[in-house]
């Protein structure tokens, strides 16, 4: 049996959907089943037993991990989330699991200048010292996080940002997904660390001339200094305080460190991974 924490979340539903299309049957983990199986189409669900589980509440963890042999940790970013997967770490030693699948971040390290990779190095250190076999997914920006822009772009016709040229990769959390269910369902997981990209990194001037042409109307980049976009996250877009900051930073990071492509999906899938443009065709109704 796979577990499935945080699938109600996009990388855990990602995954849940992926283990369905092989014909992999998983225990998805939520706070709300109902609402979780109301949302999965009938195939996924007819694969996956839906339970209920509290990330805060190791006991329920507990319940919910016995027989697994198998775990997929993915939490929401934000001030809770070091605590909860260290939760979910110590109860899948105690239960026996033997292999997690965990998503992490590019940068995750001690020094990191993302206060949220810093987080992720921690958990992924405790994991290592679990005994666990551990494999690390390391996805670049979501695709789908594009949408939170749809707003600012039909109303406007504006991106605001503080990368300057720096080019971002960004990959399809669907990609996410399947890249997650190959490792899940390995014969024999060999753990070790995966990037996980999109085909081509964009900076905010080539995604903005991209949706400019598919929109058929212009679209621009105003790029702002690191405290100007913070300010317009939260002032403009109503972000709190932290997740501005970690948008801050990871842009910041792009410009530090710059992004390339990586053949890491290709090789665990055996295709390619979905191309930004026809995301943003398949979405471009949203920024209309």
């Amino acid at each position: 049996m796979i577990v499935i924490m945080g699938a109600a979340g996009a990388t855990g539903g990602a995954t849940l959907r992926s283990l369905a299309a092989l014909g992999v049957p998983a225990r998805a983990l939520t706070r709300d089943p109902a609402r979780l199986a109301a949302g999965l189409d009938g195939h996924t669900l007819a694969r996956t037993t839906v339970l209920a589980a509290d990330a805060a509440d190791p006991d329920s963890l507990r319940a919910a991990f016995r027989g697994a042999r198998a775990l997929f940790l993915t939490m929401a970013n934000g001030p809770h989330q070091v605590r909860y997967e260290l939760n979910a770490v110590r109860v899948a030693a105690d239960c026996g699991v033997g292999h997690v699948v965990k998503v992490s971040a590019p940068a995750a390290e001690p020094d990191s200048p993302v206060a949220v990779s810093r987080g992720h190095h921690l958990v992924e250190e405790r994991l290592r010292s679990s005994g666990i076999t551990t494999t690390v997914l390391r996805p670049y920006a979501f695709m789908q996080k594009l949408l939170l822009l749809a707003p600012g772009i039909a109303g406007a016709g504006v991106v605001h940002g503080a990368m300057g040229g720096a080019r971002c990769n960004y990959v399809d959390v669907r990609d996410v997904g399947d890249a997650a269910a190959a490792l899940l369902t390995r014969p024999e997981p060999a753990g070790g660390a995966y990037p996980l990209t999109g085909g081509r990194a964009y900076s905010h001037p080539e995604l903005t001339a991209l949706l400019g042409a598919l929109l058929g109307r212009p679209v621009r980049y105003l790029d702002l200094s690191p405290s100007a976009l913070h300010a317009h996250l939260v002032g403009r877009a109503g972000m709190p305080p932290w997740l501005a900051s970690h948008v801050v930073e990871i842009q910041q990071l792009a410009v530090a460190r710059e992004e390339t492509p990586d053949d890491t999906f290709l090789r665990l899938t055996g295709r390619a991974p979905r191309t930004l443009e026809a995301f943003l065709r398949e979405n471009l109704h949203r920024f209309r």
